[in-house]
């Protein structure tokens, strides 16, 4: 949605003047065998990351995410219309080149996140669960580890969790809680009023999904959203009026009570004029990647500590 006002608040001032107290030391370029594709850590300003190796000018990528030991790396990438998932491995003692994990002709496939055991790796696709032909909506799907790869036919991840209407983005809690998007309650499939919704795992059994508060959702498109694996902290794409951009990524705190807060925009420390989207945070904490403009970006997670300061200071100045 394009902003046609900007509410400038507190909240990105005293973001910034938080993190502007970290000293940014220069870095020597890491080895080819290190973390992260080898790529040079961020700081506080997001950079585009793996330029050349998944970020190329010619392509457009999104929705990336490492596993919890940083040893895969998996993303999605449109080639020739559709979009496919790809993936990065360190093998004796290197990176790989990407290796193409789900593509075809006929279906998209996208959003990949891997379950909290990594057993799975879920994404959305647009496959026909009897397997003709293409469908009007999105699904979210998986296939299973196997000693010798991944398996080759995804699985619906069931009526829990699936609509006859769009599912986006998902990810879980360590406990296997889902968090994920859709416009199931809308009229059409491509009605843009997504919210975000979760649903709990009891017994390898996704539960009916329900939808969050409005500290989350709102009458306006909420998608894409990365719940922290203690749940105590969710990131979400919104387009909203009053943002810097077309989609701009929000955050939400859960209070000590157990409830999800306001949603804050993430400022322009984060936000630009384009759209930012599929945010994810690296198992150990450090780092923070989203997709922006055919790009995928990382920044220090420090940038999240800091929200959580600032939005701290404004309720107790309240």
């Amino acid at each position: 949605m394009q902003s046609t006002s900007r509410k400038m608040t507190c909240l990105p001032i005293l973001l910034t003047m938080l993190i502007s107290t970290h000293t940014i030391r220069a870095q020597t370029p890491p080895p080819r065998s290190s973390p992260y594709l080898s790529q040079k850590p961020p700081a506080l300003v997001p950079q585009v990351f793996a330029p050349n190796l998944v970020s190329q000018t010619d392509y457009y990528e999104y929705g990336s995410i490492f596993s919890k030991q940083g040893r895969e790396f998996f993303y999605a990438v449109i080639v020739n219309a559709k979009p496919q998932i790809r993936c990065i491995r360190f093998e004796n003692k290197a990176w790989t080149s990407p290796i193409t994990l789900l593509a075809s002709d006929q279906y998209e496939y996208n959003d990949p996140f891997l379950s909290p055991d990594e057993s799975r790796l879920y994404f959305i696709s647009d496959r026909a669960t009897d397997g003709k032909g293409p469908k009007k909506d999105f699904d979210i799907w998986y296939i299973e580890r196997k000693k010798d790869g991944w398996s080759k036919l995804p699985i619906n991840a069931g009526s829990g969790i699936n609509s006859a209407k769009n599912e986006y983005y998902m990810s879980f809690t360590k406990t296997g809680t889902m968090y994920f998007s859709s416009n199931g309650g809308t009229s059409s499939s491509t009605d843009k009023n997504y919210d975000i919704r979760f649903s709990p795992y009891i017994n390898g059994t996704f539960q009916a999904s329900r939808k969050l508060s409005h500290a989350v959702n709102s009458a306006h498109y909420e998608a894409d959203v990365f719940v922290s694996p203690n749940e105590d902290y969710l990131i979400f794409c919104a387009e909203r009026p009053g943002g810097f951009g077309n989609g701009d990524l929000y955050i939400s705190f859960k209070s000590k009570t157990g409830e999800w807060q306001q949603a804050k925009n993430m400022g322009p420390a984060i936000n630009t004029k384009g759209y930012e989207f599929c945010p994810f945070v690296t198992a150990e904490g450090k780092y923070f990647f989203f997709s922006r403009e055919g790009d995928i970006y990382w920044v220090s997670a420090a940038v999240i500590d800091g929200l959580r300061k600032a939005i701290s200071l404004r309720v107790r100045a309240s």
